[in-house]
């Protein structure tokens, strides 16, 4: 991921086109025109070696002939030229393109991308509508109109989606602060531009169009970024794409491409929405309101059923209707009508003029109930619309004067482009809408953005520290597998791999003949009252499907003839299959216990995928599942769960008791451990797995394995935790400590972490003496991603009973382009002087020096000698800041080859 060079393609100090026409209809003639007419203050040159001039604009005739260098190169030119205009404009040292020609592809984009690379020139495009900043009045596309300055950022892979939000935003008065066509996205993607907005500051929202993603891992390290600090909203086209034919699992056939982006777009913490009536009600929001602080609504409205639709909505988007304070009912008995509701929604009467709506909006603005407002109005022929619209006004901006900002939001049924209400309160900053359910789903809109960062800030709880698996088990029975050229487990081995994991299965006998068939019952029914027989095939994999599946046997040769019967059958039906025999298994009867799916699956572009659901035979007919990428933890796997139907039994219904939620969260995360690990697993069910308040069995599971050697795994799109960076060590005085990655449940470590750290010590870490931290500081310390950061902390394992303790941390932050991180490390005050920051700091220059990190660098005070000499022993070059005479600056070149030598040496310098 990157963001070289970008800031130069959105703060140009001059434009070149490449291309420039004054032919009618053509590109460039449009180009042209939008950069003249835009307002850019900047140089604008045209290039075209057949023209002297066009649009009164002198033309160059090369890129070569231009006097000065180019800041931002506009390409409209035909295909074969691109490559060639690329490399131009590189040798003149431009750094920043907008390729708008289409037709690049094959051949002529790979040449356009290495022409490209030696300069570290960025490229948006090719085959885009082009780029536009409009508080620059630069407008670098072929656009029909440039937009409005404003604070929300769009970013498209369609150039017709991105004229339509212009479109609609020009009548609407919404402003952007960027509005960028990606196209074919050959150098600047969906990610480089979600890192780049994360970290500039005219934009407080982004607008995502996507069609597709094509570095997963990029994407949703930078989505994650932008998204904690600014709402990012999202259309995915392509909702109902054709299901996957061919899936040996109902999990595969499940895993529909929009159910995976859902899944991706959620973990990322992206708003996403349906339709761009949804889009444009969140811009309207959101070029008004910053922020929304909670979920309870009050309602004002001259009309009781308008009212009525808009408590619908706000229930139908999970919203909360505010109960009233008895002082606001007070106010407003003595400011309305005896006929009033009394409640929320406020109805004010269809009779309501100016002076009620003001006295009804002064009463609710204050009410501490409620978050948030929103007024309505139905026309009448009792009193003027436009009229009450500006005392709402006026009450709004009363508000603000006294230095309350509670959002409200308008909704006047009246034609605003008749009477002048849109521009009323579009002067005012209120949002305003047409309909109650675009009122309300605007207003949503930032209601669930908060939830969804709230909840993924939230501390996950600590995994069992005897969690451990057999890996070498599972790679045994999925070399054997393969050994033998096939893809599919057998459920005998299926279940073996389950129970590697910790995932309990019924006991599973193998017969080859319905003689040993008989005698494997008897020998299950000295302890169960019946069994199931199963065929067992290599190439078969829905047993039940075919007829493959026999309950409730009672005797031995019951199990005999059903066996006989069942390997003739399908030996008819189906030639082609290799049988092998059956399975015999006790018939496990929990008559309260609900029948689930879960299960893997593997996405071409987001990698590995956990499904979970209602199970049994009828799985895609019922359609109750959810999907979470992987890896999971704790709260994922519940949130996993709490997502479906069926969790509403799950928890408990009448007289039946919940499940054992809390060990089915865990079976989620063996899961999620299980495709993490072994990627040669490309797909798994487990259906039905039966669950009950006692507890959890796998009735059946079939596994589908791959060739890794063959088919290269897709990475997973979030980067796992990084076990093998897992190491024990002993301090100088004897200490055994590990030194592992940090992980979410650790933020526990930090309170008494903290209290053994002096606040003279906090001061030379933090430059600052602070001592309290809030659960959002602690989560954005331990809740890291492993894409772009590492934190390794340091653990005393419990002695006696007791616990465990952290003793210090050392981490690392990334920029984008994954060159440089800045260090810091904090350790005990009273473990000092026996290694341990040496120890931290030889695993995190390790862990750097292996992802490719070329340097370490921070900034340290003068006072903190220790950090200063330990940064000299280690090879950091130490210079003092020149912008601050009590810091120093430390750099350390991790291509170093004397850095090699003093961590393998570290007890001699630590000493």
């Amino acid at each position: 991921m990157t963001i070289r060079n970008l800031d130069l393609l959105f703060n140009p100090a001059n434009v070149v086109l490449i291309g420039a026409s004054e032919r009618q209809g053509s590109i460039g003639k449009h180009v042209a025109e939008n950069l003249l007419k835009g307002g850019f203050t900047g140089d604008i040159a045209f290039i075209n070696p057949k023209r002297p001039a066009i649009l009164g604009q002198p033309c160059f005739k090369s890129v070569d002939a231009l006097p000065f260098t180019p800041g931002l190169a506009v390409v409209a030119t035909p295909p074969e030229t691109v490559p060639g205009v690329i490399e131009e404009l590189g040798r003149k040292g431009c750094r920043a393109a907008v390729v708008i020609t289409a037709g690049v592809s094959g051949d002529l984009r790979k040449r356009m991308l290495e022409a490209a690379r030696p300069h570290l020139l960025r490229i948006i495009g090719p085959n885009c509508l082009g780029m536009q900043v409009p508080r620059l009045g630069l407008d670098a596309s072929f656009a029909q109109v440039l937009g409005k300055a404003g604070s929300v950022a769009l970013v498209s892979q369609s150039g017709a989606i991105t004229t339509a939000m212009l479109d609609w935003a020009s009548v609407e008065g919404v402003g952007f602060s960027h509005v960028v066509s990606i196209g074919d996205a050959a150098d600047v993607d969906l990610g480089d531009m979600l890192d780049y907005l994360a970290g500039e500051t005219t934009s407080r929202a982004v607008f995502l169009y996507i069609e597709s993603v094509g570095d997963a891992r990029k994407f949703m390290s930078a989505a994650r970024r932008c998204a904690r600090v600014k709402p990012v909203i999202a259309i995915k086209a392509g909702r109902h794409p054709e299901g996957a034919k061919a899936a040996a699992s109902h999990t595969g056939a499940l895993a529909g491409s929009d159910n995976v982006y859902g899944a991706a777009l959620r973990r990322a913490g992206v708003l996403r929405v349906t339709d761009l009536d949804a889009m444009f009600d969140a811009a309207e929001m959101l070029a008004y309101v910053p922020a929304m602080p909670g979920d309870r609504v009050a309602i004002v409205t001259n009309g009781g059923g308008a009212g009525v639709l808009a408590v619908d909505s706000l229930t139908d988007f999970r919203g909360t209707l505010a109960t009233l304070a008895p002082e606001t009912i007070d106010a407003l008995d003595a400011a309305l009508p005896t006929t009033w509701s009394r409640g929320n929604p406020v109805d004010i009467i269809g009779d309501a003029g100016p002076d009620r709506y003001r006295a009804t909006l002064d009463a609710v603005l204050a009410d501490p109930n409620a978050d948030a407002v929103l007024v309505m109005n139905c026309p009448t022929a009792l009193a003027s619309s436009l009229d009450g619209a500006k005392a709402v006004v006026a009450a709004v901006q009363e508000m603000r004067a006294k230095g309350r900002n509670k959002p409200v939001i308008a909704n006047w049924l009246a034609r605003h482009d008749e009477t002048g209400i849109r521009d009323a309160f579009a002067a005012a900053k209120i949002p305003s809408y047409e309909t109650p359910i675009a009122a309300v789903r605007g207003m949503m809109h930032l209601v669930h953005y908060r939830r969804a960062q709230t909840e993924l800030m939230q501390t996950p709880p600590a995994l069992p520290e005897d969690l451990v698996f057999d890996a070498d088990t599972v790679k045994a029975e999925i070399a054997s597998v393969l050994a033998e050229k096939r893809d599919l487990m057998t459920e005998p081995e299926a279940k073996a791999v389950l129970a590697a994991y910790g995932i309990p299965t019924v006991p599973t006998l193998v017969a080859r003949t319905p003689e040993e068939a008989g005698e494997a019952a008897a020998e299950l029914l000295r302890k169960s009252p019946s069994v199931v027989v199963k065929i067992l095939s290599r190439n078969l994999s829905h047993k039940s499907d075919i007829g493959g599946v026999r309950l409730d046997l009672m005797s031995a040769e019951a199990v005999e003839t059903a066996t006989h019967q069942m390997l003739k059958a399908i030996g008819e039906a189906r030639p082609d299959a290799i049988l092998e025999g059956v399975t015999v298994q006790p018939m496990v009867r929990r008559p309260n216990a609900y029948e689930l799916i879960l299960g893997i699956t593997t996405d071409p572009t987001f990698g590995p995928v956990i499904l979970f659901g209602a199970g049994g035979t009828g799985v895609e007919a019922i359609g109750d599942t959810a999907m979470s990428l992987t890896p999971l933890d704790l709260k994922l796997a519940r949130d996993l769960i709490a997502s479906t139907r069926i969790y509403k039994l799950l928890k408990g219904f009448r007289d039946r008791p919940p499940v054992d939620l809390d060990g089915l969260a865990l079976c989620l995360v063996k899961l999620s451990s299980l495709a993490v690990q072994h990627r040669a697993i490309r797909e798994l069910d487990i259906n039905p797995l039966l669950i009950d308040a006692k507890g959890m069995i796998a009735l059946d599971a079939r596994i589908k394995v791959v060739d890794p050697a063959e088919h290269k795994p897709v990475p997973c799109a979030i980067r796992p935790y990084p076990v093998r960076w897992e190491e024990h060590e002993t301090l100088l005085d004897g200490t055994p400590v590990t030194v592992r990655p940090i992980r979410p449940d650790d933020e526990h470590f930090y309170p008494s972490f903290m209290s053994h750290v002096t606040p003279e010590d906090l001061r030379l870490r933090l430059f600052s003496p602070v001592r309290q931290f809030s659960h959002h500081f602690l989560a954005r310390l331990t809740q890291i991603d492993y894409a772009r950061e590492m934190a390794f902390i340091a653990v005393r394992p419990a002695e006696d009973g007791g616990a465990s303790e952290m003793l210090g941390v050392a981490r690392f932050f990334a920029d984008p382009d994954y060159e440089k991180g800045e260090y810091a490390v904090l350790i005990r005050s009273d473990l000092k002087g026996r290694g341990l920051g040496w120890v931290l700091m030889r695993q995190l220059i390790g862990y750097a020096r292996e992802e490719g990190l070329k340097q370490l660098y921070g900034s340290v005070l003068d006072e903190n000698t220790g950090m200063l000499q330990m940064c000299r022993e280690l090879g950091f070059h130490v210079v003092r800041d020149p912008d601050d005479s009590r810091v120093f600056a430390v750099t350390l070149d991790l291509s170093s080859r004397a850095v090699d030598e003093v961590l393998k040496n570290w007890q001699h310098h630590a000493k």
